[in-house]
C-alpha cells in the first residue's frame, strides 16, 4: 500500500507543499495531495506530534483514531496499517517508522486543562488545532481526537493506561502514504502526560516518492 500510485501518470507534475517547520508549543498544516507520502519528523528528543487531518473535498470527514481503533481492531500502530476517517474508510497507510510507540487513546490538552495541572505557560492543542483551522477558513462541526504520534504511553491488563517516559529521538519519523487529498494539522503542543510533557519542535514534509525525501 505505502507504494500505491495510481489515477495519474507518471510523469505528470503535481504540486507538493514546502516543507513545513513547527516550533515547541505551536501548530503547523500542510496540504497532501492522493498518493503522495508524508513524513511526520522529531527535531528535539521527546516529541510528541498531535496529528489531525480533514477531506479537502468535506471538512466534515476526518482522520478518526476511534473509528481506526475499530476498523484495525488494536489501538497500537503498525506498519501496513490503514489509517480511517469517521466513515470507515482509509486516509492514509502506515509505512516507514523508526519509532513504533504511539498513542491512539488520549484525548488532546485544552489549555484550560494544562492550568489546572500548572502548566500556566503553555497553550492547549485543541486551543491550537482550533485557530489553525479558523486561520485556514475551514469549519468542522467538531473537532476529533488526534493520533498521538511519539508519545510513550502502555495499556495494562487491567486496563490502565500509563504513561512511560518518552523515548523519541532527534531525526525519528512516520512516513505515511496518502490516499485521500487531505489537510493535516500537526500539533507540538504540551500533552499534560507525564513523561511526554515537554513540547519539542517538529518537520513536516511532503514527496511523491521515498528517494525525493533524501533530496531535503
Amino acid at each position: 500500500m505505502l507504494l500505491m500510485r495510481d489515477q495519474w501518470a507518471e510523469s505528470e507534475v503535481r504540486p507538493v507543499a514546502a516543507p513545513v517547520n513547527i516550533n515547541a508549543g505551536e501548530v503547523g498544516s500542510i496540504r497532501v495531495l492522493r498518493g503522495q507520502l508524508l513524513r511526520i519528523t522529531a527535531v528535539g528528543e521527546g516529541a510528541v506530534a498531535s496529528l489531525f487531518g480533514f477531506s479537502m473535498a468535506d471538512p466534515a470527514v476526518w482522520l478518526s483514531v476511534h473509528h481506526t481503533r475499530v476498523f484495525s481492531n488494536s489501538y497500537l500502530l503498525g506498519s501496513g496499517m490503514r489509517l480511517v476517517n469517521n466513515r470507515r474508510r482509509p486516509m492514509m497507510v502506515l509505512g516507514k517508522d523508526s519509532v513504533k510507540r504511539h498513542d491512539l487513546l488520549l484525548p488532546a490538552s485544552t489549555t484550560a486543562w494544562l492550568k489546572a495541572r500548572g502548566y500556566h505557560d503553555e497553550e492547549g492543542c485543541i486551543d491550537a488545532v482550533s485557530r489553525e483551522l479558523a486561520r485556514l477558513g475551514i469549519e468542522v462541526p467538531k473537532l476529533p481526537d488526534p493520533i498521538n504520534l511519539f508519545m510513550h504511553v502502555r495499556l495494562t491488563r487491567e486496563g490502565e493506561i500509563l504513561p512511560e517516559i518518552n523515548r523519541t529521538q532527534v531525526g525519528d519519523s512516520i512516513t505515511c502514504r496518502v490516499v485521500v487529498d487531505t489537510q493535516f494539522i500537526v500539533a507540538a503542543c504540551s500533552t499534560g502526560i507525564e513523561g511526554n510533557d515537554k513540547p519539542a519542535p517538529l518537520r513536516i514534509t511532503v514527496a511523491e516518492n521515498l528517494s525525493a525525501f533524501s533530496e531535503e
